[in-house]
């Protein structure tokens, strides 16, 4: 038998070199094992409202016991220490991801007394810096009532007039103001809502979206698919249409999450349409340490995260 001929182009020196390293390169997958391939960021972070939290002792204890629990981070919905909430932050590892305005309600940007609205800018104005204190991203808001003493037209001018009021100060913070679809008579429509966004003109400012408080009245993957883009965070609420034809509407709220007449798996398809990856916050019955682990092991059904 006869050796072929090594090209011209490919010498001994060259040959001994590339089967030296493919040698040397053997050997050291041999030394080191392949790294474990990294894990794909989860799609859901999963957090729960401060007022749902029904624990005593130091706010560090709590939340580190969230974190235990299978949290990621909380919304905070009342005023707390700043420094005490940093340091329970810092040697828990929860995220304080953002705040929820405390007056919106008492105090609305749609009131008719001008002393009132003030009021209600200036604690939105609080709760931005409140979450730029806690190395939060948000602000939510609910912008404003619609009732027999407040029309809707002079609601949808008031409510825009205040808020650009306070996106100056929302934009030198870096936080977004984020609007929450309540039941308070206003932007009764998915197709209105994006539109009230839209007028504004700004990048501080979109959808804190309530997954079940659409459900009374309409779908929320519709909800979803038409404000898109907009969604800047989450609430994770369930709701049952029979229990609110049987105990008022209200009594909707009681069911369980994956309990009640929100079509989960209809509602993931939307969010993975719209690409949508961030917060989803629990906002339901809390408690203690046992029912909060109860409502997080809930989120991880619904939400598929595990």
């Amino acid at each position: 038998m006869t050796n072929a001929p090594v090209p011209d182009a490919f010498d001994r020196r060259d040959f001994l070199k590339s089967t030296g390293a493919v040698a040397a390169a053997t050997l050291a997958g041999a030394a080191f094992p392949a790294l474990a391939a990294p894990q794909p960021e989860k799609k859901f972070k999963k957090a729960l409202k401060f007022s749902m939290v029904d624990v005593k002792g130091p706010l560090v204890e709590t939340f580190k016991m969230l974190k235990e629990i299978g949290y990621d981070g909380i919304d905070m919905d009342r005023p707390a220490d700043h420094a005490e909430v940093r340091q329970a932050k810092a040697e828990s590892g929860l995220i304080v991801h953002g705040v929820v305005d405390y007056v919106h309600w008492k105090q609305p940007l749609s009131h008719g007394d001008p002393a009132v609205r003030a009021a209600g800018l200036e604690g939105l104005k609080t709760a931005l810096r409140d979450s730029k204190a806690y190395g939060g991203t948000t602000v939510l808001l609910v912008v404003g009532v619609v009732n027999k003493e407040i029309s809707y037209a002079d609601a949808y001018k008031r409510t825009q007039d205040e808020i650009r009021k306070a996106l100056p100060l929302a934009e030198e913070l870096q936080i977004k103001i984020a609007f929450e679809n309540v039941w308070n008579m206003f932007l009764l429509s998915p197709l209105e809502f994006a539109r009230y966004i839209d007028e504004f003109e700004s990048p501080w400012v979109g959808a804190y979206f309530d997954i079940g408080n659409v459900v009374n009245y309409g779908w929320p993957e519709q909800w979803i698919r038409t404000l898109g883009k907009r969604i800047v965070k989450l609430d994770v609420k369930e709701y049952s249409r029979k229990l609110r034809d049987e105990k008022g509407p209200g009594a909707g709220f009681a069911a369980e999450l994956g309990e009640g007449d929100c079509d989960w798996p209809a509602v993931l398809k939307a969010l993975d349409e719209i690409g949508y990856t961030g917060w989803g916050t629990a906002e339901v019955r809390g408690g203690d340490r046992t029912r909060l682990q109860e409502v997080s092991q809930r989120m991880d059904r619904v939400l598929e995260l595990k």
